[in-house]
């Protein structure tokens, strides 16, 4: 059934991910076309290292009310024009997920995870890509380090996951992700790698299945289910290959930066340009943008900072010159996502008006924390469902699931609870549903 063999790409990705050098996407739908119909699109935005509420909400701001004449703060200052489109949430909490350094596959999950723990569930970013209008690549991951990790580790998982045990890898070397998604529309050097890459999937498919036939019962069907992820690999190749028209109208141009980057900065930016090229051309209708992957804690030397990883996470964020940099970057990116979106017409708006962007940490609102606020900032209504020019502050009584809740009500899914069962609600959860407060 295609439903195991999704879940079975999960689970393999681990081992094949690094073996084969340009990472996998572990979920693969079935082709179908791109649609000329308004379809509802989320991004996951997911600094590290904490998201502290003093570094979105405007000062003096305590109770809920309209962001119209409010200053944003010096992080987010980027985003003042566009605080008509914005909603920031103070309030919820993660007290349930074990933060420290992050929950890892908890922050999107909203259950409790750690270092080292695989994904208990599967996480909203996920659950989304199989409700809304399916897609040639129903679900992007990828994420932003240092260069040396960047290289060392194309990709990893520690934010995403299809099921308990089922990691989904984020893509963090562009040179690997452009070849994966435009090799095939590419010349030159890109599409001689692309060339030698599928034909080596060809033949380990080919090889995989001859040996398969001589393995016990039990040996034989996990094998096939290996097979099968190679078939998966070679198909979505293939689909990508029969929209190439389509699709170099949205690649983008590769330049000196993807082959030989000053700073990390070079290559995060270039990530992000993949992102939203495959937002722009229909590819994927969810991505997932880790800012230091979940687990690593990011370099950031392109924007002067020196100072790297873990020791960030000690320092207070508010007016702090460093973070100041790191958010203010980030916040640049949220600009250019919008920018792009809105640059491309659909229905009577543009792409910006069906998507919901999702900004906010893998890890509460500090490093170290008992998870007791987790900020959030939506930007964009997702075509009229969420409210917007606003600050919502919240009691603290309701988890980042009940958010997750209220995207899967807004994309038409009926769901009470995401990924809480009612013993634990009894706990961490005073209420039931969505966040009334934030929906229209």
């Amino acid at each position: 059934m295609y439903i195991d063999r999704r879940k079975m790409m999960q689970g393999m990705a681990a081992g094949l991910g690094a073996a084969l050098g340009g990472g996998l996407v572990p979920d693969f739908a079935q082709a179908a076309p791109l649609s000329k119909s308004n379809p509802k699109r989320v991004i996951f935005f997911m600094q590290n290292q904490g998201f502290d509420p003093a570094t979105a909400i405007p000062a003096g701001m305590k109770n809920s009310g309209s962001l119209a004449k409010a200053k944003l703060p010096e992080p987010i200052e980027a985003l003042e024009p566009f605080k008509e489109r914005m909603h920031i949430i103070n309030g919820l909490h993660g007290m349930h997920t074990s933060p420290s350094h992050s929950p890892f596959f908890g922050a999107l999950g909203g259950y409790r995870g750690g270092d080292g723990v695989a994904p208990s569930g599967s996480t909203i970013d996920y659950e989304l890509s199989k409700v809304l209008p399916e897609t040639l690549l129903p679900h992007l991951c990828v994420g932003m380090d240092s260069i040396e990790n960047m290289r060392a580790k194309p990709t990893v998982a520690n934010l995403s996951a299809s099921g308990a045990g089922q990691p989904i890898f984020m893509h963090s070397n562009p040179n690997h992700l452009y070849e994966m998604l435009y090799g095939g529309i590419s010349e030159g050097e890109i599409r001689k790698q692309h060339e030698a890459r599928s034909s080596m999937f060809d033949r380990i498919e080919l090889l995989a299945r001859a040996k398969g036939n001589d393995l016990p019962y039990a040996d034989k069907q996990r094998y096939g289910q290996y097979v099968q992820g190679f078939n998966d690999i070679n198909g979505l190749r293939e689909r990508l290959g029969s929209v190439s028209a389509h699709l170099r109208k949205f690649a983008p141009e590769v330049d000196e930066g993807y082959a030989n980057p000053e700073f990390e900065t070079d290559w995060h930016d270039r990530i992000l340009d993949l992102g939203i090229s495959a937002l722009k051309s229909g590819i994927t209708s969810v991505l997932t943008i880790g800012s230091g992957r979940g687990e690593i804690f990011g370099a950031w030397k392109g924007l002067g900072v020196e100072k790297q990883g873990h020791n960030l996470g000690h320092m207070k964020q508010p007016d702090n010159p460093i973070w100041v940099k790191i958010r203010q970057y980030n916040s640049r990116m949220l600009v250019k996502l919008m920018e792009q979106l809105e640059s491309v017409p659909e229905g009577s708006g543009s792409m910006m008006d069906n998507t919901l962007i999702v900004y906010t940490s893998n890890n509460a609102d500090y490093q170290h924390t008992s998870g007791k606020n987790w900020p959030v900032m939506l930007l964009g209504n997702y075509d009229g469902a969420f409210k917007t020019g606003c600050f919502t502050q919240l009691d603290g009584k309701r988890p980042i699931n009940a958010l997750y809740t209220s995207i899967l009500r807004a994309s038409g899914v009926q769901c009470d609870r995401f990924n809480m069962s009612e013993q634990l609600a009894a706990k961490f959860d005073s209420s039931t549903g969505p966040l009334k407060e934030i929906l229209t």
